[in-house]
Formats: structure tokens, C-alpha cells, sequence
């Protein structure tokens, strides 16, 4: 999933992995109308993926095909103007047991499905053998009328600042730069802006349910897909099939709660780090023997870079992307041996590979372009609330949050959302999914990114859902803990709902 993804984007806020929490008038049911959100069901023309194939150039999994749906620009004119959404599928290994198509959204949101199903597809072969794996690129995501902020050049500019000022002028540099980004979004992508929310994804997702064949939408989503999944049901209770929402969030968090809450799991995730490398034992944890030395190198190597970037050839390691590197490891346990290398070699004079995980998290391409995700996920998430917290506001987020967490916190996404060309609405904060068949919620007791009592408040919410406690470090649960996934396997393949207070341990 994407850190959300993952983030703003700086992990100041975390936010660009995430979910954007929100705030609500009538909720997604009052959106919906009295309708079914989709007029005569679309076909889907699938085919070669020749113009659609994923940014590294990997060989997609056999049985890969790619296609595109139509969809009104705006629901409310479904006669008017009209997108086209990016789609892929890998189709089910034993057709002759095959359940239908499972959706998945991976996350972010901005992040790109027909880009990362192929990658993610081994993690789902007993999955795969059932299904037909379906992904797509949201409205508004790289392929689907991506939202664009400028080019290469604009989008190092802001990546590159620092997302936790200490000073009045780094706080006005930080101010313009927020500023000038927005701009470049309404300039680039006005037309898109307005209708990117997770009410009209919502609605998408049914006119791809109806495309696909299927009676009923059999759905797997992560982080932010956890939101679109559980508007998707409040808005269409009786086409929920098979849902499992992985690494949930809670959509009624404002975003100083969402901000504080992410800086409470992060800083907690960065401590498991430095515990985890100190326990190897004396000289084996490149950053010291005890947890407190090594996060004085850590320390020492944010504050130098606030002053002295590394240079990184013809580019900079600055403290905003070495925070961002930093924030990306903290998204999977498995990457906290390469996070430990890349702060040994910085500490050392080399950046390299921490602004690696920095480009990782950010999008960033090897030729220099950018993926659609840190131009997405703000579009979406600020158009899918309303609130535009003041100036006063956000001071106050960033001083609790960087009282929580030093290196991490910042005011998170509102002051971005403050500076945002598009009014928000938030008719996607209340989420009910009375009358929809049985939803499988897990939560990871670890999760910096979507902290664990997400997951409880999330369930009460749906109404009909059962909680799955997965122990453990890490955003997402699936591939990662045996156990949840086992159990994911049983309700997705053979509908066994997990019974109610199920604990997965580590």
C-alpha cells in the first residue's frame, strides 16, 4: 500500500500515506440520493497493457489484461462531461472454481492500482486462484485524469521543504511554498480538482461492479482504500459482498486529532526501530549499543542537515527528505535493516540511499518525473473536507505534535488544505453500513501510519463489521502476519467471518 503511503507529504503530518480523516454535514448515504449511482452498466473493452504498463518495466503476471471505464466528470451531470479510469485485472489461475473479481485500492489516496496490482499480485496467489484481481487508478490518479503540480522541477522544490520549521523566516519559506503548490495544482488541473472525493470514487467503484459482471462487490481495501471502501457501503449496503479493510482509519478525526494520533504511532514505530537494531547486540547496530545513543546520531544528522544539505550529485538531502526517508522505513519491519544502512552512510557523508526511501515515498522516478500520489493525495483529501483550519490552528498542531514527536511533527495537512483553490465538502465523514452483508476490519497493533484504535472506532461506525486485532509492526497486515492472513483468506475465499474478538499474535 501506498504510505501513504503513505502524505503534508513530508511525514511532518504523515500524512501522505494516509487517509485523509474528515468532517461531515449529512454523510455519503445524504450524497448518494435516492439512485443507484450508475446508469446502464458500462462495458469494459480489456486488452493489451502495452500503454499501461507499470513505471519499472516488470513483466506483468500471466493472465494480465488492461482496460478503461467511462465515467461522468460530474455524477450530479451524468449526460455532461466524461473521464475515463485506468484498469487492470489478472485473471483467476483455476477458472473453474473462480468467485468473480475482487477490487482492490491500495491506498494513499493517490495511489495507483494499475501500477501496483502487478507488483503486489505474488502476496495473492491463493487469492488469485479464485479471483479475478481488479485494481484501477481512482479519478484524479496518474492514468484516470491525474492531478499535476508542476513538473520535475517544481515538485523537488516542494518536496524538499522543511516540513518542520524552527525559525519565522523557514515558517514564511515553508508558507510560500505550500502556496505556490497549490497554485500549480489549479493551474495544471483546475478542471479535475472539484471531483476527485471519495463520494464520487464511491460511485465510480459501483459502475465498475456493474461493468465487471457482479452481482454483488467483492472489495479489499488498505488505508485509504478502508475509507472508500466503508463510503462505498454506506452509499450501496445491499451490492456489499465480500469486504476485508485493512489498516482502517477513522473518517470522523479532525486533522489536529489525525495529526497528533500519527505522530504518537510514528515516533512509537521509530523507537521499535532503534530497540529492534540495539538488540542485535554490542557493535552490531551501525547507529550505537543503547537506544539513546543511537538516536543522538539520528538527531545529530537532522539537525546538521537543516543548516548543510548532503549533496546527492546534482541533487540535496534535506532534512525535509531525510525525515521523509525516515518516516517511509517505518511503514514495514522489513525495511528497518536498509533504514539502519542508509542512516550509517549519511551519518558518514553519503545520502544516497536515504533519499532513496525519500523517493520511494514521494513518487519520485528514476528519471526524475513523478508519479501522481503526492499530487493526488492532497486533491483528494482536501476536497473531502471541509474544514481549513486558521493560522492560530495549525500553530498550535505543530507545537503539540513536535512535542510528541521531534524529528516528525508538524501541523499536518491543514495547513495545505488551508491554502487549497478548491472548496472541500464533507459528505464523506459519516460511514454506516446498516443492512450490508458482514465486513472484516483488521488493525495492526504497531501501525504508525493508521494507529490501532482506528480500527475499533472504525468497526462501531459500519455497524455490521467484526474486528480482527493483528500483532505485530507495520501499516497492513495481509502477507505480513500469518495468522491475518489466514484468516482473511477463510472469509474472502470460503465467507467464514472471524468471530468476534479475534486476535492474531505476532
Amino acid at each position: 500500500m501506498r504510505r501513504a503511503s503513505t502524505r503534508p507529504m513530508k511525514i511532518a503530518a504523515v500524512a501522505a500515506a494516509l487517509p485523509l480523516a474528515l468532517a461531515t454535514t449529512g454523510g455519503p448515504a445524504a450524497a448518494a440520493g435516492t439512485g443507484s449511482g450508475a446508469a446502464a452498466p458500462e462495458t469494459i473493452a480489456w486488452g493489451s497493457c502495452a500503454d499501461m504498463r507499470p513505471a519499472d518495466g516488470q513483466k506483468l503476471p500471466a493472465g494480465t489484461e488492461c482496460g478503461t471505464l467511462t465515467v461522468p466528470l460530474d455524477h450530479a451531470d451524468p449526460g455532461g462531461r466524461t473521464i475515463e479510469l485506468a484498469l487492470i485485472r489478472i485473471k483467476a489461475t483455476d477458472p473453474g472454481r473462480r468467485l468473480g473479481s475482487l477490487v482492490f485500492n491500495f491506498g494513499g489516496p493517490g495511489g495507483s492500482g494499475v501500477d501496483t496490482l502487478p507488483l503486489a499480485a505474488p502476496a495473492y496467489t491463493a487469492l488469485n486462484a479464485r479471483y479475478d484481481l481488479v485494481s484501477f487508478d481512482p479519478r484524479g490518479v496518474e492514468r484516470s485524469s491525474g492531478v499535476r503540480c508542476g513538473g520535475t522541477a517544481e515538485m523537488d522544490d516542494y518536496n524538499a521543504a522543511d516540513a518542520t520549521p524552527d525559525t519565522r523566516a523557514e515558517r514564511a519559506r515553508l508558507r510560500r511554498a505550500i502556496a505556490e503548490f497549490a497554485r500549480a495544482c489549479q493551474k495544471t488541473s483546475g478542471g479535475i480538482l472539484p471531483h476527485v472525493g471519495t463520494v464520487d470514487s464511491a460511485r465510480d467503484l459501483e459502475r465498475l461492479r456493474a461493468a465487471l459482471g457482479e452481482d454483488k462487490l467483492d472489495y479489499f481495501g488498505m488505508s485509504y482504500g478502508t475509507h472508500l471502501g466503508a463510503v462505498y457501503a454506506t452509499m450501496f449496503p445491499g451490492k456489499v459482498g465480500r469486504f476485508l479493510l485493512d489498516a482502517p482509519l477513522d473518517p470522523t478525526l479532525s486533522f489536529r486529532q489525525r495529526t497528533l494520533d500519527q505522530m504518537k504511532g510514528f515516533q512509537r514505530s521509530y523507537e521499535a526501530f532503534l530497540d529492534g537494531c540495539v538488540a542485535k547486540g554490542a557493535g552490531k547496530c551501525a547507529l550505537g549499543a543503547d537506544r539513546e545513543s543511537a538516536d543522538k546520531k539520528v538527531r545529530a544528522l537532522w539537525k546538521r542537515l537543516d543548516g548543510k544539505p548532503l549533496k546527492v550529485g546534482a541533487r540535496e538531502l534535506t532534512q525535509g527528505l531525510a525525515v521523509t526517508g525516515i518516516g517511509a522505513a517505518m511503514y514495514a519491519e522489513q525495511v528497518w535493516p536498509v533504514l539502519e544502512q542508509a542512516l550509517d552512510t549519511a551519518l558518514k557523508g553519503d545520502g544516497r540511499l536515504l533519499l532513496g526511501l525519500a523517493d520511494s515515498y514521494t513518487g519520485r522516478k528514476p528519471d526524475g518525473s513523478y508519479s501522481t500520489l503526492m499530487t493526488s493525495f492532497p486533491a483528494i483529501s482536501c476536497v473531502d473536507t471541509a474544514e481549513r483550519p486558521s493560522a492560530a490552528e495549525q500553530a498550535r498542531t505543530e507545537a503539540a505534535a513536535r512535542r510528541i514527536a521531534p524529528m516528525f511533527g508538524g501541523s499536518g495537512l491543514g495547513g495545505l488544505c488551508a491554502a487549497w483553490p478548491v472548496a472541500g465538502s464533507n459528505a464523506a465523514k459519516k460511514v454506516d453500513a446498516t443492512g450490508s452483508a458482514p465486513i472484516v476490519v483488521v488493525a495492526t497493533t504497531g501501525d504508525p501510519a493508521t494507529p490501532y484504535a482506528w480500527g475499533p472506532k472504525l468497526t462501531k461506525q459500519l455497524k455490521t463489521a467484526v474486528l480482527v486485532t493483528s500483532e505485530g509492526e507495520g501499516h497492513g497486515a495481509y502477507g505480513v502476519n500469518a495468522c491475518t492472513t489466514k484468516v482473511a483468506d477463510a472469509y474472502l475465499i470460503d465467507g467464514e467471518v472471524p468471530a468476534k474478538g479475534t486476535v492474531c499474535g505476532s
